[in-house]
């Protein structure tokens, strides 16, 4: 069976190592717990401890499913939770899950998909023996602030790129590679959003719900879950704006110059329509044309032509065309 850790914790401190099929009986006072820690195990293997610490079996079905949204559920004298896990990974958000089963006496997790090893929060929480003698329903308020703080580094990276996105459109035009990277971000932050929803649920209903194996005080510790969970997700939101403001003013910004450089060219053809007439009405090569035999006619045409092309440059860069 592939166990990370399992633990026999009295009053806060590791007492020793357990077997996974040993059954230890603990008081009903909290003061002793088991904390077992698997990851990506098959059916039998949660079904020997369905056995063992009497899990429900929808509980254990749901354990083993990858992809379920973050919930809660109450199962007698017992809870069970889902958490899904984030982290980015070439630029998309991969997602992992924990399934937590907490009674009286035991917490048990199982990970699927999580890179990140619970092994620094067990010992943070050891280095605790305060809080962590409080009971179970602590070391399930540690495992998804765990979770939660880990959303953060995403959306930090993410903030960071879309941040560079900003920069480029203010100065050139964004490529198709770069539109399109708006649209994938947007798909990714909008899947994310269905993750952040059903986890603040499930942080409401610890911070605020009568549920078993939760003691009063600790509803305190999920209220701060509650609140980093809303963070990630206001985040996440001012996010998803921000790209569509990005490709709406990339748009903008792209008819903007378009426009400019529009009125720069009717402006110099405008400057030069005007020598390309006086030059072909005296091009037509008439016999009868008065002007032809003045021996000023030339450089009066000449004097003509550029006063009419450097009025018009005037006017044009008086309207800001040039």
């Amino acid at each position: 069976m592939p166990v990370i850790a399992a633990y026999l914790y009295r009053h806060g401190r590791r007492v020793r190592e357990i077997a996974i099929d040993e059954r230890v009986d603990c008081p009903i006072d909290r003061s002793e717990f088991v904390w077992i820690g698997l990851t990506d195990p098959c059916a039998q293997e949660v079904d020997h401890l369905r056995q063992l610490y009497g899990l429900h079996p929808l509980a254990v079905e749901d354990s083993l499913k990858d992809g379920q949204l973050p919930k809660v559920d109450v199962y007698g004298d017992q809870l069970f939770a889902i958490g899904r896990t984030a982290y980015l990974d070439g630029g998309h958000i991969v997602y992992g899950q924990t399934a937590v089963f907490l009674g009286h006496s035991h917490i048990i997790t199982v990970r699927q998909g999580s890179v990140r090893s619970h092994k620094p929060l067990r010992a943070h929480l050891e280095a605790s023996p305060d809080l962590l003698g409080q009971g179970c329903d602590y070391v399930l308020h540690a495992i998804l602030d765990f979770i939660v703080d880990g959303y953060l580094p995403l959306v930090t990276a993410l903030e960071d790129e879309v941040a560079a996105m900003e920069q480029r459109m203010l100065d050139t035009f964004l490529d198709r590679a770069e539109i399109a990277r708006i649209f994938a971000l947007r798909r990714e932050l909008m899947r994310f959003d269905r993750i952040l929803v059903p986890m603040e649920e499930v942080a409401r209903k610890l911070a605020k719900n009568d549920l078993p194996c939760i003691d009063g005080e600790a509803r305190h510790y999920f209220r701060d879950v509650l609140d980093h969970v809303r963070r990630v997700e206001a985040m996440a939101s001012g996010l998803r704006e921000v790209l569509t403001s990005v490709f709406e003013f990339s748009n903008l910004i792209e008819q903007q110059r378009t426009g400019t450089i529009t009125r720069q060219l009717a402006a110099w053809a405008a400057i030069l329509a005007a020598p390309t007439a006086i030059a072909g009405i005296y091009g037509m090569n008439f016999e009868h044309m008065p002007e032809l035999h003045s021996p000023y006619g030339y450089p009066v045409t000449l004097g003509v032509i550029l006063t009419v092309c450097v009025s018009l440059y005037w006017q044009f860069r008086k309207a800001r065309w040039l």
